[in-house]
């Protein structure tokens, strides 16, 4: 049985998938994915017999082997390479002891576990390249859906100018059509075969190293890199950037809803279930649980990004320790942001909205979150200085007196003399002021579907 050490927390913070990718079983099963691979490779170019290969994939399953002997046999190997090829070639010559002898023939241990690697990113990218694109569409959905609702936008934790829902909603879709976009772009850097044998001149395989290298490539669907890149962590650490980023996206996404959920703002909330959200000790509480996994998430992902940053300086052709580095925060990484993903996922698909308590928000302030309005248009009659240092006054008499910004304007002659009483009810009217929000809707949404 597999051993798990993480059950406790997985289902809270982690997408079920995406560990099991990056399992035990998961690890070696794309090392055996690879030794396998490179047995048909080299009887395609006929550095070993044809006669072996059945015997070396019928071996390649990972659950032929425990884990748990594995683990102890990396104490003292230093990877997880060596003894699992150990064991592939044991359980082989039960078997085939002539097939045993052509057992990763020409590769090194890196090989094996930088290309099992490959393969499992493969797998994760596919998980989420489906999940952005998910995230993206129940986005888009509801800043659509909410393209002119108006609430109040926010600087600095403090009310500001009027924005609609749909526009914050089209914020985040923005990030999330970047990182998909981006994820396109660096599939065939990322994505690319380890195979350099010992010091990466596979020179152990001669004038057949080339032909078995294309042949590898093709049969693990790989591109073909340059050159090996033992110690060129490139490839990985920008992944791992972009991991960082989706975290950081996630993270705003969740930060903005558990501000928005919070007792005296309560205008947009994470989806109700029986059970969600409460307390051990207060039956009213609705706590934003799924933000919570997305701030976690973008509090964790920047220092698994440094130390893949960190590890980039290898020595020579094979490092020390940085590439060890490497083992387990790639796949945290890439743990956490599913995690993330599927919060975000949960929340957005059924998020709710008060739009009374939006409406009752914006005018908290009695009119002050128009200032800016009544400043421009008295700008373009009496100029900039003079009309903010109006306005400007209107509001410290408004606020001092705790009467609405409309009363104090209205009966101040300055103004008077310059807008009427309509255009002071439309200048403090939320709906009049909302700008290019629903443009920034339209082409966030429209940028959303063209990446289908």
């Amino acid at each position: 049985m597999e051993r798990n050490t993480h059950q406790l927390f997985d289902a809270y913070f982690m997408q079920a998938d995406m560990r099991l990718i990056f399992s035990d079983a998961g690890r070696m099963q794309g090392m055996l994915d690879f030794e396998a691979a490179l047995a048909r490779a080299e009887a395609r170019c006929g550095v070993i017999p044809q006669s072996a290969v059945a015997s070396i994939e019928a071996a390649c399953r990972a659950e032929l082997y425990d884990p748990v002997t594995l683990a102890q046999a990396i104490v003292s190997s230093g990877n997880s390479a060596i003894p699992l090829v150990k064991a592939l070639g044991k359980r082989i010559t039960a078997q085939d002891a002539e097939a045993e002898k052509y057992l990763h023939l020409g590769a090194t241990s890196q090989d094996a576990m930088d290309t099992g690697l490959m393969l499992q990113l493969r797998q994760a990218m596919a998980l989420l390249e489906r999940d952005l694109s998910s995230l993206g569409e129940k986005l888009a959905a509801q800043a659509e859906r909410h393209a002119a609702t108006p609430m109040a936008g926010r600087t600095w934790l403090q009310h500001a100018t009027p924005v609609t829902l749909g526009m914050k909603i089209a914020g985040w879709l923005g990030a999330i059509n970047r990182h998909r976009q981006r994820l396109a772009e660096i599939k065939p850097r990322v994505l690319c075969l380890q195979f350099g044998g010992a010091s990466g001149s596979l020179a152990a395989l001669g004038k057949q190293a080339w032909p078995v290298s294309q042949a590898l490539a093709a049969e693990l669907e790989l591109n073909l890199p340059d050159q090996p890149w033992h110690t060129q962590r490139d490839r990985l650490v920008e992944f791992a950037s972009l991991l960082g980023m989706i975290a950081g996206s996630l993270g705003k996404l969740g930060r903005d809803l558990s501000l928005l959920m919070q007792t005296d703002v309560g205008e947009v909330f994470e989806p109700s279930a029986p059970g969600k959200g409460g307390s051990s000790t207060m039956p009213h509480k609705r706590n934003p649980v799924g933000s919570a996994v997305m701030i976690s998430a973008a509090t964790r992902a920047p220092g698994l990004v440094a130390t893949m940053l960190s590890a980039m300086p290898q020595e020579h052709e094979r490092s020390l320790g940085l590439w060890h580095a490497e083992w387990e925060t790639l796949p945290e990484l890439c743990c956490l942001v599913s995690g993330s993903l599927q919060q975000a996922l949960q929340a957005t698909a059924g998020l709710e909205f008060d739009a009374d308590r939006m409406a009752g928000n914006l005018e908290q302030t009695r009119g002050l979150v128009l200032a800016e309005a009544v400043s421009i248009a008295l700008a373009q009659r009496i100029g900039r200085d003079a009309a903010h240092h109006l306005v400007e006054q209107c509001c410290k008499r408004a606020v001092a007196d705790g009467r609405h910004l409309r009363g104090v304007l209205g009966e101040t002659a300055e103004v008077r003399q310059e807008l009427t009483d309509a255009e002071l009810d439309r200048l403090l009217d939320p709906v009049f002021y909302l700008g290019e929000a629903q443009r920034w809707v339209e082409r966030a949404v429209a940028e959303h579907r063209s990446l289908y």
